[in-house]
């Protein structure tokens, strides 16, 4: 092919290739059918099947009838359809979940509005009693029930049969997060069993989870055990409730009703189920479920429900484990005010009979399984906290405390006000109580909870403070000092000046600098920081103490959750400028990347939040102070630079293209800032990438000489692109990455107009010879792939009008105007291409890599059938040269030279292109061996 000549590009006409791409619109009627409208299930009154109970729906968007999906999962009457029948006639698992969330609302009204419902409880016990102990849970293997039942009697069968000993498999090892998820599948199980009417299911998978609660072994884990297994008997007793409701079809969804106007089927239905759990045989088990449907009694008789609490409060001291008691009282207690609030007899019950095992703790069992596990007195004392506090929250006692348990509790359950008012009195009792294990700093934290809430006499005010921190302040650790700090920060922002304030802050900083300990207590401090934001407006509280990067990165991170809007307030920018300075000074030679990231990522959060708005000067000003301040942090250089170049744009846009001498010049600034700042970046493709985007908008703002010098010291920048570059940390080819790059470049200097005193095209010529002096891989075949990419770049810039342009920028298009000398010396260019990718492809060859041979030769071949002139002899023999040697070897990829041929195929149809019937005729197919 020495003597091949590209002599023109197939004449491109974008307007129409545009059009022809479009989708065919399709209007739509708006009469029975649409498809965005949504299906509707209606009741019908045609009987299928001659099911009782069953009926047949009828879909709004579609013609076909729909069997109802209850009836074929439930065998004899479907109580929700009679239920139906007198009420609504849709009933959706939405308007459960309605209930659900409205219950605790409902609840709390019932005892009075200032009691807080136990909703308000359960997310606090799940985030604070965690572990990295491995869980197990014991697991009942599952079954999907069929789509249709016709025998009861089988399908309950079945059913038993899933409770004999041998379906049940122990799950070992679990993460506490794979323990959740594992409970949160037996509460949807226990869902689809309710929905599918498997009622011994329901039971079973209830009691599998209850008998969860007598296990210990990983024991700083129960208090959220608790909370999740609960949750599962919430379900239970929920969806028990609504059945029961749905068979007594004269009630309506309320509590409103009296035992006399239950039927006898709803009265069986609720024997039933009591008579089933009373024959649990498991203690733990059988109280919880029992409590759970507590409610249903209701259904039965009157006093029904008051003479089975003092039953259930009896059975719990048949537990021996006082950790497993103390919840099921709690438990029983929530239980006892949802369904019977003023039965405070039975609630005070629980308190007295904990009181009197309260010596168990103190016991050898619990002593040697504490040693077992490793857990400290302590620790193994809080976890009894969130039981005892909802207990007393239930109850009218004001209970003298014996121990710094009990008063610990008495201060979470009673209400802020009460506490406040008598804080000295309360501080009184910390000093004289018996800890017995139970550290009294977590009693001045609770205590410091309650002050946060309410404000204790004014005349006391200091005093407590200087009670309070002279026991927090001796505190060695770290996590228990932070724990207690950030509460009484609140207190001391509420009643004291910031002379107080920065006493606190600098105890603060003092016992969370040594050893980095501020870095395993971001919450904290960030909750420290958002309380002091929020008191004081006047940063310098805590700029006059805030000396750690660590404090540093939490106070900005806290200020961009804060600030939501772009500022350009003096003193915030001043004092943020200071943070930031600081972060940025920190780092050193030692300083770890991920460190730098987060520090940079901060600093540039706070450069996109400044906005001087149409004071682009000003703007600019700040972008090169701040340029000069964060030198040695790449990523925040990067951002300025970024940051000018919207802000010249952003100048293009007010001015609508149009600059006057003022803005012409401030533009010119922004790009002189862009190009000074760029060389000081060390990533390499970094710089390639903002060269590129830089002299991209230096080329929409008329800046024509600029856009020059950004494209020439990209292309003098790539013979620098290192084989290996560091990626996350991983070496990595750069091959693809400069691929990338050049394909951007191209698709720019096609609009690029030519500068007069460089000749044609100076700026592709100058890549090609980059291009082709570079080392590339010996396995890789990038290079022939940019070269046929610019040989799309030079069919592009032979056409008449090119596919796209910049504003107020004259391309090549209109400078040359179709000249033929112009268009020679793109001929030209193309020839060497084609010549550099015909030499390439016959090195393959003599290599014997025939399957990269294979794959390039079809690359080849789509590139000049998209555009090239395939009306020239040569350039359509030479197309046909190529899909033979694509498959000559067997390595052809069949499915997409299919593809390929009926597309020309197709385009053989359109007059313009008639000459390529000639050449579908001329390219084989051949079969794969």
């Amino acid at each position: 092919h020495c003597n091949f000549k590209w002599t023109h590009a197939r004449s491109r006409n974008y307007t129409s290739e545009f059009e022809s791409c479009r989708l065919e619109p399709v209007s739509v009627e708006f009469g029975d059918y649409h498809p965005l409208k949504p299906i509707t299930v209606t009741e019908s009154k045609t009987k299928k099947m001659g099911r009782k109970g069953s009926t047949s729906s009828t879909s709004s968007s579609s013609s076909s009838s729909m069997m109802d999906p209850l009836s074929s999962v439930l065998d004899g009457t479907d109580p929700l359809s009679l239920f139906a029948a007198t009420s609504d006639p849709v009933i959706t698992a939405v308007n459960m979940d309605s209930t659900r969330k409205k219950r605790d609302k409902d609840d709390s009204l019932a005892v009075g509005s200032d009691f807080e419902p136990w909703s308000s409880k359960r997310g606090e016990i799940l985030a604070r009693y965690t572990t990295t102990e491995k869980l197990s849970i014991v697991s009942g293997k599952t079954s999907t029930p069929g789509s249709a039942v016709s025998e009861k009697v089988r399908t309950r069968l079945e059913e038993l049969d899933d409770l004999e000993e041998g379906s049940q498999k122990e799950l070992l090892n679990l993460t506490q997060q794979d323990y959740m998820n594992r409970i949160e599948d037996l509460n949807q199980s226990l869902k689809d069993a309710w929905a599918s009417d498997q009622k011994v299911k329901a039971l079973k998978i209830v009691i599998q989870c209850s008998k969860l609660l007598s296990d210990t072994t990983v024991i700083q884990f129960y208090p959220s055990k608790f909370v999740l297994i609960t949750d599962i008997l919430d379900t239970f007793v929920l969806e028990n409730i609504f059945k029961i409701k749905c068979i007594n079809k004269e009630l309506i969804p309320t509590d409103n009703f009296t035992p006399e106007s239950v039927n006898d089927t709803a009265k069986e239905t609720c024997l039933n189920w009591f008579f089933k759990i009373a024959s649990i045989r498991e203690l733990i088990s059988r109280l919880y479920v029992e409590a759970a449907i507590l409610k249903c009694n209701k259904f039965l008789s009157k006093t029904g429900i008051s003479e089975c609490l003092p039953r259930l409060t009896s059975m719990i001291r048949g537990i021996g484990d006082p950790l497993v008691a103390i919840y099921a009282r709690a438990y029983l207690c929530r239980v006892g005010m949802e369904v019977a609030p003023h039965l405070k007899e039975s609630l005070n019950k629980n308190v007295f009979d904990f009181l009197l095992t309260f010596k168990q703790i103190h016991g050898d069992t619990v002593q040697n399984q504490l040693v077992v596990q490793c857990v400290e007195i302590p620790l193994y004392l809080t976890l009894y906290s969130p039981a005892i506090d909802w207990i007393l929250h239930c109850t009218d006692l004001c209970l003298v405390p014996f121990s710094a348990l009990l008063l610990n509790s008495v201060m979470s359950a009673f209400r802020a006000e009460f506490i406040a008012a008598r804080s000295m009195d309360f501080i009184g009792m910390i000093k004289e109580c018996d800890e017995s294990g139970f550290p009294k700093h977590l009693l001045f934290r609770s205590l410091g909870l309650n002050l946060g809430l309410a404000d204790p006499p004014e005349c006391d005010r200091l005093q407590i403070l200087n009670e309070a921190w002279k026991v927090i302040t001796k505190l060695k650790n770290p996590q228990d000092y932070i724990n207690c700090a950030e509460v009484w920060v609140e207190y001391t922002c509420r009643h004291f000046t910031k002379r107080e304030v920065n006493t606190v802050l600098a105890d603060v900083i003092k016992h969370m600098t040594p050893d980095r300990a501020f870095e395993d207590a971001y919450p904290q401090l960030q909750s420290i920081i958002q309380k002091v934001i929020t008191h004081f407006h006047d940063f310098s509280v805590l700029f006059s103490v805030v000396k750690t990067s660590g404090f540093l990165s939490v106070f900005s991170k806290m200020f961009f959750r804060h600030q939501q809007e772009a500022t350009k307030d003096p003193v915030i920018l001043n004092a943020l400028l200071h943070v930031c300075k600081t972060m940025h000074d920190s780092v050193n030679a030692l300083t770890l990347e991920d460190e730098k990231r987060t520090l940079a990522s901060l600093i540039n959060g706070f450069i996109k939040m400044v906005s001087f708005g149409r004071d682009f000067e000003q703007q600019l000003s700040f972008y090169v102070e701040a340029r000069s301040m964060f030198c040695n942090l790449e990523p925040v250089l990067v951002q300025l630079i970024h940051s000018v170049n919207q802000l010249a744009m952003e100048t293009r846009k007010v001015m609508k293209g149009n600059h006057s001498r003022k803005t012409a010049a401030f533009v010119r600034a922004c790009v002189a800032f862009c190009f000074i700042t760029i060389p000081s970046l060390t990533s390499i493709f970094a710089r390639l990438n903002l060269y590129l985007n830089s002299g991209q908008v230096a080329l929409a703002n008329q800046c024509l000489s600029q856009a020059d010098a950004f494209f020439k010291a990209a292309v003098s920048l790539v013979p620098e692109v290192p084989k290996m570059i560091n990626i996350d940390g991983k070496m990595r080819p750069s091959e693809p990455f400069l691929l990338e790059f050049l394909c951007n470049f191209f698709s720019t200097l096609l609009i690029v107009p030519d500068h007069p005193e460089q000749g044609v095209l100076f700026l592709v010529r100058g890549l090609l010879n980059v291009i082709q002096d570079y080392t590339w891989e010996d396995n890789s075949d990038d290079k022939v792939r940019i070269y046929s990419n610019v040989l799309h770049l030079l069919s592009a810039m032979t056409q008449e009008t090119y596919i796209y342009h910049i504003d107020k920028v004259d391309s090549n298009d209109t400078l040359y105007g179709g000249d033929s000398k112009f268009l020679a010396e793109i001929n030209k260019l193309c020839e060497t291409v084609i010549a550099q990718i015909l030499e390439h492809l016959k090195i393959l060859g003599q290599e014997e890599t025939l399957k990269r041979q294979s794959q390039l030769a079809l690359y080849f071949f789509n590139s000049i059938l998209a555009h090239g002139d395939l009306r020239n002899n040569k350039l359509n023999q030479l197309s046909v040269n190529l899909w033979n040697l694509a498959q000559k070897h067997g390595f052809a990829d069949t499915k997409t030279m299919v593809k390929t041929l009926d597309y020309i195929k197709r385009q053989s149809k359109q007059p313009e292109m008639s000459h390529f019937i000639e050449l579908a005729l001329r390219l084989p197919l051949q079969s794969r061996t």
